[in-house]
């Protein structure tokens, strides 16, 4: 039996994603609790909920660059999400068989962060839905299936932005934070600011709750595929992202092919 398929795999990068995730998902949605968890003070400290909500932006927002600057990230480029995955995929930069083993680890990270949190948080936990992304009540589900396209096609394309400049794309953990942060804290309301499908994935699946899910399976790929059109539209095939990372250091090995920046051969 030919087992040449199983050496083309790069389980470290995989590990990195499940890791990141899992980070991802723990810390971002333990502040969703602390911040509007029935039972805990912050409520009664902070009354103003915008004021709640940009704190809860800036902390999601700042685990997942704390992330990106980390080893693990170092490693696998910290996609942490499969909406971006997909858009570096769709643009020719990952093979096929990473796509899947990335997208699988950050499926499983985000259950084990889920899991994590439900320990830790026990019932303030099931008091905001196990920190499920739910639209917001008045909205139509067309407004924000568009919300959650929307933002992730911004969210892609501005990472494409900064990966595709030598000189800027050090700093993308960095933009990428004040971006999150205030989608969380301006759209939030509309649709719960998901963007990543295994975010939303797993608290549904722990509270199993199903109620207009799909549009967080689906909504955020498609911002992605939209991401990836508009920035081959706009820099009209001259300019091309250089790095499969998010904050890339040369003396990572790299699994991404068709970029540019110095990396160690995989």
């Amino acid at each position: 039996m030919d087992f040449k398929w199983w050496k083309q795999l790069h389980w470290p990068e995989y590990g990195a994603e499940l890791l990141g995730t899992a980070f991802l998902v723990f810390v971002g949605l333990s502040a969703v609790v602390f911040d509007f968890g029935k039972g805990l003070p912050l409520s009664s400290l902070l009354p103003d909920a915008g004021l709640r909500r940009l704190i809860t932006g800036m902390i999601f927002a700042g685990s997942g660059s704390l992330v990106a600057i980390s080893p693990f990230g170092k490693l696998s480029g910290a996609h942490i999400n499969p909406s971006v995955s997909l858009a570096f995929w769709a643009h020719g930069k990952m093979h096929h068989h990473d796509i899947i083993g990335y997208i699988a680890g950050q499926f499983l990270g985000a259950l084990i962060g889920e899991a994590l949190l439900i320990l830790v948080w026990g019932h303030y936990a099931q008091s905001v839905f196990d920190g499920m992304t739910l639209p917001g009540p008045g909205y139509p589900l067309w407004l924000v299936f568009l919300a959650e396209m929307s933002l992730t096609a911004l969210l892609v394309f501005t990472i494409f932005l900064c990966v595709s400049s030598r000189r800027f794309m050090r700093w993308t953990p960095l933009v990428i934070f004040f971006l999150v942060a205030t989608m969380v804290w301006l759209e939030a309301p509309i649709s719960g600011t998901g963007l990543n499908p295994a975010r939303s994935v797993a608290p549904a699946l722990f509270a199993w709750l199903w109620v207009d899910q799909w549009l967080y399976w689906i909504a955020p790929p498609l911002g992605a595929l939209l991401a990836v059109g508009l920035y081959r539209l706009l820099t009209g095939g001259e300019q091309d992202v250089v790095t499969g990372k998010l904050f890339h250091v040369p003396h990572y090995r790299s699994v991404f092919k068709n970029v540019s920046a110095p990396r160690q051969p995989a």
